[in-house]
């Protein structure tokens, strides 16, 4: 039964990572832009984009609590009851874009936590209003990508990120340096790309709802329901504590990048750049971790409490032992990965003393976030929020203040990176143990 989950997750995970690499491609095609336009906006899309995809992420999480709810019925056979759990995430999609759409239009009380250069704050400030309009489209289209994830259907979101990154290459490639013929947009042209490209995204997801055969059976969009309290309050209970430890790891490092704004836009450029290729990095336990959640849903949704607990133990193995070897690939090849980002020497030499840490922490982020997503598998999600919170809010940024800009040798931006490695192997020595705890109960 190993090998066999081993297979069925490496089978998932497969299209899932393509398209995390593919959507997080946009994120490197509008770094590397920027890092040859312009140190200010670069720097511009460090702060800005942080907030956005913090807020992004908080947000999504929530309505992602339909990969679990939609698993345990696809795994108990109650096939009819999928329609109805989707139409309610929807719902709830729709609803939270308000507030975000809101939040990005008027961010004060976020950049008023960093003292930002003027020019960098007013190109933040456009950056985001940009972004605001394409909020709606992404939630919407993450409720599809955790729907999809769930049922087994990760190939489509392959497609569909893959399509949508190539537009965003070309057209921001022509809008911020201005190969349309008018004036070079900047950071404005990574903004105004995002926004259009969210909503071909969505057009896509809807499209494949509509008319893939495979999914006919489920009768996704007949029979429509308004918003219901129950789901909702089902969706709600998984969903706010998924979204807040989303929240928490994300805000950890978007508020990394508004305190150290006062050091400069070069410091800033550079870690943005160093997160850019963390994120990039996180890619590949994220799949993994997704495509155990979906495993351990089905068994736990079939009561296979045996199948549940081989296909954890094989989603930690896999992650583990490929992260470890994606931080060891890494260090070797950090100069020339960076030599790619920016032809600014002061820029690169920040990056690059940074670049060990990330090196370093794959292995432990690794385990922490397939254990954190077996977890949900299970529909255990509020303790896994504390400990999030614990971990990235305590240990990683409030220790990382400390030891950047108050220890006996402050050590500036390092800091928070060293903070932020011994915040990941907590957090998977403690998530490691609550999976544990999970596992041994249902056997």
């Amino acid at each position: 039964m190993f090998a066999e989950q081993f297979r069925l997750i490496l089978r998932h995970a497969t299209p899932m990572l393509i398209a995390q690499l593919a959507s997080m491609g946009m994120m490197v095609i509008d770094t590397v832009l920027l890092g040859h336009y312009g140190t200010e906006d670069l720097a511009a899309a460090a702060v800005g984009g942080g907030i956005y995809i913090a807020l992004l992420v908080a947000l999504a999480g929530i309505v992602q609590a339909v990969t679990p709810i939609v698993a345990h019925l696809k795994g108990a056979g109650r096939d009819d009851k999928i329609a109805a759990c989707l139409q309610q995430a929807f719902w709830l999609a729709a609803l939270l874009a308000i507030p975000g759409v809101l939040f990005l239009r008027h961010p004060d009380a976020l950049l008023a936590l960093a003292r930002i250069e003027p020019g960098v704050e007013a190109k933040t400030r456009a950056y985001l209003d940009l972004l605001a309009w394409g909020m709606p489209a992404a939630l919407l289209y993450r409720t599809f990508y955790a729907f999809a994830n769930a049922v087994g259907r990760p190939r489509p979101l392959m497609f569909i990120s893959l399509v949508a990154t190539s537009v965003h290459g070309v057209l921001a490639w022509l809008l911020v340096g201005g190969h349309v013929g008018s004036s070079a947009l900047g950071v404005l042209g990574c903004g105004l790309s995002n926004a259009l490209v969210g909503w071909l995204a969505l057009c896509c997801g809807l499209a494949y709802l509509v008319f893939s055969p495979a999914l006919a059976p489920y009768r996704l969009l007949q029979r429509w329901q308004w918003p219901q309290r129950a789901a909702f309050g089902e969706l709600l209970r998984l969903g706010l504590p998924m979204g807040f430890s989303s929240l928490v790891e994300i805000s950890s490092f978007t508020l990394i990048a508004l305190f150290i704004a006062q050091l400069g836009a070069t410091v800033v450029a550079g870690h943005r750049i160093v997160a850019n290729l963390a994120a990039l990095s996180y890619m590949l336990p994220l799949a993994l971790a997704m495509a155990t959640l979906a495993q351990v849903g089905h068994a736990a949704g079939a009561r296979d409490w045996r199948r549940a607990r081989v296909a954890a133990g094989a989603g930690l193995l896999l992650a583990s032992a490929l992260a470890a070897a994606l931080g060891v690939l890494l260090w070797i090849s950090a100069g020339t990965v960076l030599a790619g980002y920016t032809n600014d020497p002061a820029v690169r030499s920040v990056a690059l003393a940074l670049i060990g840490y990330v090196a370093v922490y794959q292995l432990f982020d690794a385990l922490q976030t397939v254990a954190a997503y077996a977890l949900r598998g299970y529909k255990i999600t509020v303790v896994p929020m504390f400990v999030h919170v614990v971990c990235f809010w305590l240990v990683g940024l409030a220790g990382g203040w400390w030891l950047a800009f108050h220890a006996a040798v402050p050590m500036g931006v390092a800091g928070f990176w060293a903070a932020m490695l011994a915040s990941l192997m907590l957090a998977a020595a403690l998530l490691g143990g609550l999976l544990w705890r999970a596992v041994r109960a249902e056997r």
